[in-house]
């Protein structure tokens, strides 16, 4: 190999090298990594710009980010969103925040346990069609190769693969990216640590939330991960009877986690429930109409500012050195 394609070929395994460092608060360990996709600074960079590129849709149109809005704490304020053809949503976009941590991911599809995996319903999906990259899956290496920048992104984040671009390592790195939208400073997260306090009206809110919330919201996200149903089944959507074809599976959807769930509304699988108040009546909870406003406060308590505004998950506005 001639010298200087040996010091651009060790230059980039430096670079694709390079450890990631999870930023956690004490005591939290870091999510799960597959042995197949493990995380390093190279891949994380690669999945952030992946993320907010339209050119992942069919029409060039619709990136991850147009459903996952930051600012709403990667959900996107719809009740549903429709795809990237028109085609309707089927459920509310749900918020992104420590989904590294969550399993299984959706709403109604146990087998999807890994972000890899799961990367492929918008992309690939049909029921409905979200980016409509079904049947065009070789545009992938076509658009995105065309482009020396990324030529060059994901040589350095896929060493061993030679810097192959299809749908697994663009999969690959959109899941190593969403494994760092990591929120674990909000309020309730401050209190818990003794760190700071909570309003009187939030220190309510959790009582009565500990008492009779807790049992499916519970844990570091506020999640059983499990199934339930609280409504008449629908044949709009009848939920995760579609995976299992067990009639007792009509009707249930999987705990959402509460994470900034002020700010991810409408609520519910399908976005159906306008305001939290409306969202705590539909559990059939025995609860008086004045603990409302303390369970709301708590919720409140929920959103993790920082993590709306930290600029590692926004837009990048440079790739290899130069503005995008």
């Amino acid at each position: 190999m001639k010298p200087l394609l040996l010091a651009a070929a060790l230059l980039m395994l430096v670079a694709a090298g390079k450890p990631w460092r999870w930023d956690l608060p004490a005591g939290v360990d870091a999510p799960p990594v597959p042995a197949d996709n493990p995380m390093s600074a190279a891949k994380v960079e690669l999945g952030r710009r992946l993320f907010y590129d339209a050119d992942l849709s069919a029409d060039g149109t619709m990136a991850c980010a147009a459903c996952h809005e930051q600012k709403r704490g990667f959900a996107d304020g719809n009740a549903t969103r429709p795809g990237v053809h028109g085609d309707p949503g089927r459920r509310n976009v749900p918020g992104l925040a420590n989904v590294g941590w969550l399993s299984p991911l959706t709403a109604a599809d146990p087998s999807l346990t890994r972000l890899e995996d799961q990367a492929l319903v918008p992309l690939l999906g049909t029921q409905p069609v979200e980016m409509g990259m079904t049947g065009r899956e070789a545009e992938l290496p076509r658009r995105l190769g065309a482009n020396a920048c990324y030529r060059t992104m994901f040589a350095r984040a896929f060493p061993a693969e030679k810097g192959r671009i299809d749908t697994r390592t663009v999969t690959a790195a959109l899941a190593a990216f969403q494994r760092t939208l990591i929120a674990r400073d909000s309020p309730y997260d401050r209190f818990r640590r003794a760190e700071a306090s909570m309003p009187a009206a939030a220190q309510q809110g959790l009582r009565l939330f500990d008492r009779h919330c807790a049992s499916c919201h519970g844990g570091q996200d506020m999640t059983d991960l499990r199934y339930h149903g609280f409504e008449p089944v629908q044949a709009r959507d009848p939920g995760l009877i579609e995976k299992t074809s067990r009639a007792a599976d009509a009707g249930l959807f999987r705990t959402a986690s509460l994470r900034n769930v002020a700010i991810t509304g409408p609520w519910w699988h399908d976005g159906s429930a306008r305001s939290m108040t409306d969202a705590i009546r539909r559990h059939r909870l025995p609860l008086p109409e004045e603990a409302m406003a303390p369970l709301a406060a708590l919720l409140e308590q929920f959103t993790d500012v920082n993590f709306l505004t930290d600029p590692r998950f926004s837009m990048p506005d440079r790739a290899c050195g130069k503005r995008l």
